[in-house]
This record gives C-alpha cells, sequence and structure tokens, in this order.
C-alpha cells in the first residue's frame, strides 16, 4: 500500500492564474490548453518546459530591469533531504503547484503561499541507488494531464494520481527484460495525444539497453515502445527500425547493452504530432569495447522524430555518430520558427555534451547550423556540413594515447535547461569547459576482455590506480574547469554576450520579456541579469547549490519566480523550494554547516597493493556518489565525503556497505559486489586519503597562524 498524506483539499479557496481556461476539475490540462498557454495563460507553468515547444520563456512582466532589485523570497519549503539533488521543474496549474523531490515525492502547494494541499509518496526503492549514474537521487518533475499528476519514479515505475485528491490511480512498472538490467528514472514524463511519454536511463550500470513507452493516459496500458539500440540480431527485431540500426554495430553488442537510454529530454511537437527523444550515450563507452568494427551505432547520441500516435520513426540526426566519449544527446530540446538563410523553417535547437550547437529543421532532419558554443572541443575539428558529421580529430585518439578530452564525459552543457527567445532567436544557456582523462579499461587492454560491473560503473574506461598512472604519464594536462553563462545566436554561432561564472557547475536559465534573465549558481547564489548584457541586477545567497530550473508564475497579479536549491559541500541545506515576488519579506531557515574537518586516522597497516586495490574498487562502486577522493570536486553535491566519516561510521563500515545499515538513507548494500576483503581494502584506501587530506588541512592553518 502506498503512503497518500491527505492535508486538506485547496477546491473554490485557490487562487486563479490571471487568464485561464473555464476550470472545472483540478489539474484540467489537455494538449488545446499546453498549446495556447504561452499566449493564453502565460501565468501558469502547465508542463515541464512551460508549453510543447518547451523554449522556457516568461512574457510575464511585472518583475523590470528597474524593479527587480526589490525581489524578495514570497516562500520557501523543504520537500527534500540534504542528499538529494534539486533537479525538478514545478509546475503551476490553476494556483496549486505540483513538485517533486528526489526520492520521487509528490507535493501539490498552495502557489501563492506554499501550503500543503496534498502529498503522495511512492515508496520508491531505495537500494535502486546502486543503478544511478552520477552520484544522487534524481527526480525532474511530473505532467499534469486531464485530472491526474503523473510520475516517473527512482525505481522504474510511472503513476498515476488524481490530482485532486493525491490518491493513486494506477501503477504501472516500466522495466521490461529486453532492457537487461533494472534501472532509474530521472527524467520528467512528458503528457500530449491521450498519452505519457516516457524513457530510461542506468546505462552505466551494468548492461542497459534504452526505450521510450507511450503509455495510455487513463488506463497506464503500453501504446507504443520505440527501442533506441538492437537487441539480439540472432532474435526478432521489435520494430524495422532496429534491423536497419543493427546493421551498423559491430562485435557482440547486445550482450553488454548497447546503451542510448533515454534519459531526460523528451519533445512533442503539436504541429507535427511528433516526439522528438533525445539519445543518452554507449555503454560501455569505448566503441572498440562496445561495438568493434561497428559503424554509428544506431541511434545512439542522437535526436529520433517518431509519430507520437504510432511509434514509427520519421527521421533521425545522429550528433556523434560511434559515439566514444559518453556525449549524449539527450540534453533539453527547444522548438520554434526561425528564418533561416531566407526561408522560414520549423526548427529544433539543442545545445548537446560535445560542444556544438544545432539547429535542425524538425520536419526532415535535415541539420542547419552546427556551430561551436564554447572554444575547446579537442575531439572534432568541425562538423561538416555537407555529410552532418562530425570531423573527429585524428591526434585525439584515447584508445592509442590515454589524454585529457575537452569536452568531458559532464559535456560542455548537460542537462540544465535553456531559455530561448524566439522573437530575438537568442538562446540563453549556461556551459562549462571541463575535460576528462580518458583511457581504455585495464582488464580489456591486459587481456582483451571486457568484464561488465553489475553495480556501480561499468564505462568501459580506467579507473583508480590505474588511472592515475596514466595521469602522471600522459603529455597533456587537464584544461582548468570553468563556467559560462550566455546570449548565444544558434545561426551565426557568435555570443551577444558572455559571462565567466564563480563555479564550473551551475543551474538552468530562465529569460523573460522584460530583459530579465534568471540563473541558480552552483555556489547557492542565484541573480537576476540583465539579459541585454549579462550584467547583475539582483542577487539571493540560498546557501547551497542550484543545478535547477527556473520558473514564472502569477496568480491574483502578482507574478514569482520559482526554482529549487540542494544542499552543497558546505551547507546541509534540505531540499527547499525556493519561490521569490517583489517585496517578498519571508525567510529562509538558516541550514547548518557542514563541518569540513579531517578527524585523525588509525595507523595505516594495509600494503601498497592492498591501497591500489582499494583505490580502483573505490572508484568503480563507490566514486559514482561520493567523487572521486583527493580529485578537485566537480560538481557540488550533498553526498558524505568519506574522508570525513567519524570512527563509529569507521567502525561500522562493513555493516554499512555490506548490510545495508543505512539502506533507508539510500545507501544500498553492496554484498553481492564486494567481499569483506575488498570492502577492507576500500576502507583502507579512504583512510590513506583522508591522512593526506588532514595534513594538508593542519598546514594551511599552521599557515595562517
Amino acid at each position: 500500500m502506498k503512503r497518500m498524506l491527505l492535508i486538506t483539499l485547496c477546491l473554490a479557496g485557490c487562487a486563479e492564474p490571471t487568464a485561464p481556461p473555464p476550470k472545472t476539475t483540478s489539474g484540467s490540462v489537455d494538449d488545446a490548453r499546453i498549446i495556447a498557454a504561452a499566449e493564453v495563460e502565460p501565468s501558469s507553468w502547465l508542463t515541464y518546459g512551460q508549453t510543447y515547444k518547451e523554449q522556457r520563456f516568461s512574457t510575464l512582466n511585472q518583475i523590470t530591469r528597474d524593479n527587480v532589485s526589490k525581489l524578495g523570497l514570497a516562500w520557501s519549503k523543504p520537500i527534500g533531504g540534504n542528499t538529494e539533488r534539486m533537479q525538478g521543474t514545478p509546475l503551476v496549474v490553476d494556483g496549486v503547484m505540483y513538485a517533486t523531490n528526489g526520492w520521487s515525492v509528490v507535493y501539490a502547494l498552495d502557489a501563492a503561499t506554499g501550503e500543503e494541499i496534498w502529498t503522495y509518496d511512492p515508496e520508491t526503492d531505495r537500494e535502486y541507488v546502486k543503478y544511478s549514474c552520477c552520484g544522487g537521487v534524481v527526480n525532474r518533475g511530473v505532467a499534469v494531464y486531464k485530472g491526474r499528476v503523473y510520475v516517473a519514479t527512482y525505481d522504474g515505475r510511472l503513476l498515476a494520481i488524481d490530482a485532486e485528491t493525491g490518491q493513486e490511480v494506477w501503477d504501472v512498472d516500466t522495466w521490461h527484460p529486453s532492457a537487461l538490467g533494472r534501472f532509474n528514472i530521472s527524467g520528467a514524463p512528458r503528457a500530449a495525444s491521450g498519452k505519457i511519454f516516457i524513457g530510461n536511463g542506468s546505462s552505466e550500470a551494468g548492461k542497459r539497453r534504452g526505450y521510450v513507452t507511450a503509455y495510455d493516459a487513463a488506463t497506464g496500458e503500453i501504446a507504443w515502445r520505440f527501442y533506441l539500440v538492437p537487441g539480439d540480431p540472432s532474435q526478432p527485431f521489435e520494430h524495422p527500425e532496429m534491423e536497419m540500426a543493427a546493421k551498423t554495430w559491430g562485435g557482440e553488442w547486445w550482450k553488454l547493452g548497447g546503451g542510448g537510454t533515454a534519459w531526460n529530454s523528451l519533445v512533442y511537437d503539436e504541429e507535427l504530432n511528433s516526439l522528438y527523444i533525445g539519445v543518452g550515450n554507449g555503454a560501455p563507452w569505448p566503441r572498440d569495447i562496445r561495438s568493434p568494427g561497428g559503424g554509428d551505432d544506431l541511434f545512439l547520441t542522437a535526436i529520433v522524430s517518431v509519430d507520437a500516435d504510432t511509434g514509427r520513426m520519421n527521421w533521425y540526426y545522429q550528433t556523434v555518430p560511434g559515439d566514444n566519449w559518453d556525449y549524449s544527446a539527450a540534453m533539453d530540446i527547444a522548438l520554434g520558427d526561425m528564418v533561416v538563410d531566407g526561408e522560414p523553417r520549423k526548427v529544433l535547437l539543442q545545445a548537446p555534451k560535445n560542444g556544438f550547437f544545432y539547429v535542425i529543421d524538425r520536419t526532415n532532419g535535415e541539420l542547419l547550423r552546427a556551430h561551436p558554443y564554447t572554444e575547446h572541443i579537442s575531439w572534432a575539428t568541425h562538423v561538416d556540413m555537407e555529410t552532418g558529421r562530425p570531423v573527429e580529430n585524428p591526434e585525439v585518439v584515447f584508445e592509442r594515447e590515454p589524454q585529457w578530452i575537452i569536452p568531458a564525459n559532464a559535456g560542455a552543457h548537460n542537462w540544465e535547461p535553456m531559455s530561448f527567445d524566439e522573437r530575438q532567436g537568442i538562446m540563453y544557456f549556461y556551459y562549462h569547459d571541463y575535460a576528462n582523462f580518458y583511457s581504455l579499461d585495464e582488464h580489456f587492454v591486459e587481456t582483451g576482455e571486457y568484464i561488465i560491473e553489475e553495480v556501480g560503473l561499468s564505462l568501459g574506461i580506467g579507473y583508480g590506480a590505474y588511472r592515475e598512472r596514466l595521469m602522471k604519464e600522459s603529455p597533456n594536462e587537464r584544461h582548468p574547469t570553468t563556467g559560462f553563462l550566455g546570449a548565444f545566436d544558434p545561426l551565426s554561432g557568435q555570443y551577444r554576450w558572455r559571462v565567466q561564472l564563480d563555479t564550473g557547475f551551475n543551474g538552468g536559465v530562465l529569460a523573460t520579456t522584460t530583459g530579465v534573465l534568471f540563473h541558480g549558481e552552483g555556489t547557492g547564489v542565484m541573480t537576476a541579469r540583465d539579459s541585454d548584457t549579462g550584467d547583475v541586477l539582483w542577487h539571493y545567497n540560498a546557501k547551497g547549490s542550484f543545478s535547477s530550473s527556473m520558473i514564472s508564475y502569477a496568480i491574483d497579479g502578482t507574478q514569482y519566480v520559482a526554482t529549487m536549491v540542494s544542499g552543497s559541500l558546505d551547507y546541509a541545506t534540505p531540499g527547499t523550494l525556493l519561490v521569490f515576488r517583489l517585496n517578498g519579506d519571508a525567510a529562509q531557515p538558516e541550514p547548518s554547516v557542514r563541518d569540513r574537518t579531517i578527524p585523525e586516522q588509525p595507523p595505516q597497516t594495509a600494503s601498497v597493493e592492498e591501497l591500489d586495490a582499494g583505490n580502483t574498487l573505490y572508484h568503480a562502486q563507490c566514486a559514482i556518489c561520493h567523487r572521486g577522493l583527493g580529485q578537485p570536486s566537480v560538481v557540488a553535491s550533498a553526498s558524505p565525503d568519506l574522508r570525513r566519516m567519524s570512527a563509529e561510521t569507521r567502525d561500522a563500515f562493513e555493516a554499512i556497505v555490506l548490510g545495508g545499515m543505512k539502506s533507508d538513507l539510500g545507501m544500498p548494500a553492496f554484498n553481492e559486489a564486494l567481499s569483506v576483503e575488498e570492502v577492507r581494502a576500500i576502507k583502507a584506501f579512504i583512510s590513506e586519503k583522508a591522512r593526506e587530506a588532514r595534513a594538508e588541512q593542519l598546514a594551511e592553518q599552521n599557515t595562517r597562524s
């Protein structure tokens, strides 16, 4: 039985947006309402990207350049723990805000006050953290459609909830054996054409095969399923596109999974009745392991257009044929109309991980532009506009020479939402310059055999002590991690302006018709900037970390701006909704400061060989959440830094890792993946890194004194 807490129903007492259609029941959103939302009711935020075009551009005009300095907190509400990455987009429908935390718990709130209406807990299985890709529990939001709220859970389910009462309507498991291993879902479902669309994640965990499923919105029955990489060719192909795709793969890819998960971007086009799928990376990453002798490995790192009613493919465009670096194309997609080379075009816009910004004709998949949006791309020299293919740099081949490559697997731009001003043809977004050290897997290099890690990371690249040795031998150096925010012209490839940020990893943006651009930074500072110049007009220190989206809505003539803040390395901030308005005078509770002191360590008794083994095991099993110890932190994370664990935690280490002592907090048991000896080697490695860090801390203290 799922838990559902009914607080108080918001019926006639709910404030209405500025100019909504007549309201019949809670959550009465349909296709027509979403299509008309930008012009008819800009005071609402009805779907993940605001409208089906997902431009995330607000035409509300109460907050301007002249008065944004008066912005203040209207209300805040903790809805998540300090170990959850708050990346959801809240929706606002008829005065009710629907938001989720990392564990997929759904909140219905009065959007003007933050008062709870109802809460629904799907009781997500927290053991599924072991299938996560990037060290944190994430849910990016819900869909509201025809009186129901739809949420995809971190343990791979899709649920329909009554929007008025919070009661569960149906609950389906989206996993099918053809996906091979179980998976997480972190993306927000999309609702259109009577269906709910959802993909899956976890391509880095063991064997995974990606697909997108369309469910009947009323019943939860499957309408169609589109696979994104082919399965075992000795078995019947699920649909004709898979037979075609299989011809582009080599080796025995189906035994490794292939990857191709659609973990984020799904965009519905009401004009063409098409669904655009942003497809993720290959698994394992190196094509020499995944698909030896293969070709493009369709449909990895591609944008695929399918008919929303039938699931049959219209066209595809592959940003990185034969993906070799985790250059996912699952980043947010925006739709619009632009005049390109003197001709009106219906376009699709995306800045995927690989560093190039794409303008594609969404009627046929024709590439119109592919400009670099960062100055630092080493893997390719350019995109050939004749063939539509990137031209790989022959000097940057990590299979032959392990090296630093930029962009890294985290991309030059990741999932963080962009904002498109269609009138000016300008896209606002943040990106980062960040490199990764790539090499082939050590065991594969030595034996030609690849061993799949069923739990933790299974990437196919070197890690741990082996990676550290290769880095010392590498002739090239790591590029410093830096973040930028800019106003980009997709047709010319030029920035109107670009500013460097204080940290490499940041959140999404929201541009407005009044020339105010809102952005959440990884430092925990939310800014309002002049969208013409990038100059800061206002800021708010939330004492946490932003990696979330921004929305704006209005109730009773008052405009609000909303976002979510997570905990950070410095602050144990609970996952919190923050809502601002002019002259807001609420106060955010002061978060507790994390103690970053490294405790004194017990004497080291492990051998060099045991420490090397612990290093490799840690980075295979633990770094997915706890980061690489001793390496610069590239993502503000709330997962505990294990160098700072207490003596009590150290004494209980085996019980935690093998026995699941803290599984209720999202730390699953690894008893099927690790032995007692391996866990002790990991603990010894952590202790050694803690000893090094403590010595550095003491040296810094002595210098200051």
